[in-house]
């Protein structure tokens, strides 16, 4: 079997699958294979690959003859951090001067050593002949001159090679402050961290020696995309450009791949959900919740039928795609480098007949928005997204689209309006009728419209202005719209209790609304 080569072969990414919170890469490559088994090495490759995910597959060309199996693949990780090497010219005068600092703080160390160790020699003589001394005269031999004459030399010796030695140790102190400065400069301006690099190794067993496609795929984490939107109205016409943001730091850049964005969720685990004891137990009513009916007022969203789970918190903040897996791709080969950033790749765009309108809900808010209603001529789902709106004037600000099915009806509001304002009064007033106990609350809303037009509009712009009434739950609860003592009478009253007049304004114009609405509940209930 032929071992690793010592070269890596490149292994390029060619096409990347962008999911929700990871993404499935593909690299291509062709080799150039000899007849028998072989162990390759191919790369380097991004760390973050995931092990369990890698496949690889071998595909022979139409000019080789023989076939090619993929015996073992798996990721081989390594550190690689800057190898302890003379600096060469390419590199910067600070590694070159750190270099310096370390070369005359090795020679300055050993000097040091001798001069100590010569000392040590010297202190060794000292002990040696003043023993001698001792000796000499316990045995009555003097010998003045002499003695003098070897204790003068070492004494001038060690007094010689102490200041040497002092000498190095000041400089090896100024040698180590220069260098510790020296290397916080290097660290700030070019000093990078051990990097870990991953390369695949291939056992690969052909038949016949020529060509063969290598195919690799596996997971990264740390990718994710979201759809974002641009919506630019001209008229009547809107225009709507589909993008995809994508952010990768996998340890390496994408370009000019083939890329694919999808909505599925493979991080959800596929199993069961814990299954919790819940006990409904059966009681009598006491005379008193006989007697009485307990009710209260509450808000409810109003929410459209759907797939369960569209935009709820079982999701992922950002992505509604209907309940079902989505794939959008991109047109033209796409580059996002590895940087962490947003990186806008577009997907596709289409114009449509856009019709407008101008909507209040006075009690939600004040203001008059303009809604811009279109198909969806996309040919694909609109993912739930930020929209940046532009028109005329350029950049207006930014909306919501709600998820969109092809050629189904979407909305998007292009903010408010200045010129108009609503003020909004209410009464309510309680009745009580003696013979059959029961409760009458009558209240009133009264919409004050006003237009503020410039001298230049001359046409009428209807307003459509919403209100809403309480929906009963309870027979013993009744709410009743009086057609009668409203003005204008309501254009529509739909079953979730929301009331629209279409009010048409000239300029400077003004209206008034009055909505009438009257709870009547019996006399058993309580809490209204």
């Amino acid at each position: 079997m032929n071992d690793t080569p010592a070269s890596a072969i490149p292994l390029p990414v060619t096409a990347v699958t962008c999911l929700e919170d990871r993404a499935l890469v593909e690299r291509a490559t062709v080799l150039d294979l000899a007849a028998g088994v072989h162990r390759l090495r191919l790369g380097p490759v991004t760390a973050l690959a995931v092990d369990r995910s890698l496949r690889a597959e071998l595909t022979p060309t139409e000019s080789t003859r023989g076939t090619a199996t993929v015996l073992d693949a798996r990721v081989v990780r390594s550190w690689s951090p800057r190898a302890p090497l003379p600096p060469t010219a390419d590199d910067s005068p600070l590694r070159h001067r750190i270099h310096d600092l370390e070369q005359e703080q090795l020679t300055a160390t050993r000097h040091r050593e001798r001069l100590e160790a010569r000392l040590a020699l010297l202190a060794q003589l000292a002990a040696d002949l003043l023993r001698e001394i001792g000796e000499g005269a316990g045995r009555g031999e003097v010998e003045h001159a002499r003695w003098t004459r070897e204790l003068d030399r070492v004494d001038a010796e060690r007094e010689s090679y102490g200041e040497q030695v002092r000498a190095v140790r000041a400089r090896l102190a100024r040698l180590a402050a220069e260098l510790a400065e020296a290397e916080a400069a290097l660290d700030e301006a070019e000093e990078e961290p051990a990097e870990l690099t991953a390369y695949v190794e291939l056992t690969v067993d052909a038949s016949a020696a020529g060509p063969a496609r290598l195919r690799v795929e596996h997971l990264t984490p740390c990718a994710l995309w979201r759809p974002a939107y641009r919506a630019t109205l001209d008229g009547g016409t809107l225009r709507l450009e589909t993008d995809a943001m994508v952010w990768q730091r996998t340890g390496e850049d994408w370009s000019g791949v083939r890329l694919t964005l999808s909505t599925a969720r493979s991080a959800l685990a596929g199993e069961p959900p814990r299954l919790t004891e819940d006990r409904l137990t059966l009681r009598e009513r006491s005379a008193e919740e006989r007697r009485t009916v307990e009710v209260e007022l509450r808000e409810e969203v109003i929410s459209d039928t759907g797939p369960a789970g569209t935009g709820g918190s079982t999701g992922l903040p950002g992505v509604d795609d209907g309940g079902e897996v989505r794939v959008l791709r991109a047109a033209d080969p796409a580059s996002v480098p590895g940087d962490g950033r947003a990186h806008r790749v577009p997907l596709s765009d289409f114009a449509a007949p856009a019709g407008s309108e101008f909507v209040c809900a006075p009690e939600l808010s004040p203001l008059v928005t303009r809604v811009v209603r279109f198909t969806n001529a996309s040919g694909h789902a609109l993912l739930a997204g930020p929209v940046d709106l532009v028109q005329g004037s350029g950049f207006t600000g930014r909306a919501e689209l709600a998820f969109t099915a092809p050629g189904a009806p979407a909305e998007l509001a292009f903010g408010s309006t200045d010129g108009y304002r609503v003020v909004r009064e209410t009464e309510e007033s309680r009745d009580s009728a003696g013979l059959t106990q029961r409760t009458v609350v009558t209240r009133t809303v009264r919409l004050h419209l006003s237009r503020f037009s410039g001298p230049d509009e001359h046409d009428e712009r209807l307003v459509t202005l919403r209100e809403r009434i309480p929906v009963s739950e309870v027979s013993a609860v009744e709410v009743r719209l009086r057609k009668e003592s409203c003005s204008p009478v309501p254009d529509e009253l739909d079953a979730e209790g929301v009331v629209r007049w279409d009010v048409a304004l000239p300029p400077g114009g003004r209206r008034t609304v009055t909505l009438v609405y009257e709870v009547s509940a019996s006399g058993k209930v309580a809490g209204l």
